[in-house]
C-alpha cells in the first residue's frame, strides 16, 4: 500500500500523462495515508507545489474553485508529470518509466 512510502513519491505516481487536479491528489493521499483535516490537506497541497517548483510536475490548467471542492474561491491546478519527473521517479525506484 502507498502509506509505507514518502508522500511525495506517491504524488509522482498519481500524476500521469492525463494529469490530476490538486484536490484529487490531496483527497487520494489523505485517504491512503489516513490523514484528516485542513492541516494535512494544505500540507499535501504544499508538497505538490514543491514538486512543481522543482520541475517534476507541470501545471497545465487552472480554474477557480467555485463549488468549494478544495477551498471555495481558491485556484485549483491540474498537474502532469514532466519528463524530468519521470526520470527522477525512476531514479527513486518508482515504477514509472
Amino acid at each position: 500500500m502507498a502509506g509505507d512510502r514518502p508522500i511525495k513519491f506517491r504524488i509522482l505516481e498519481l500524476c500521469d500523462n492525463s494529469g490530476k487536479w490538486n484536490y484529487e491528489i490531496v483527497q487520494q493521499i489523505q485517504k491512503e495515508y489516513g490523514l484528516k483535516g485542513d492541516y494535512w490537506r494544505d500540507s499535501i497541497n504544499f508538497d505538490i507545489i514543491e514538486l512543481a517548483s522543482g520541475g517534476l510536475l507541470k501545471d497545465v490548467e487552472a480554474k477557480v474553485d467555485e463549488e468549494g471542492i478544495y477551498k471555495k474561491g481558491f485556484l485549483l491546478h491540474k498537474y502532469v508529470l514532466t519528463d524530468f519527473g519521470k526520470v527522477r521517479a525512476t531514479d527513486a525506484c518508482l515504477m514509472y518509466v
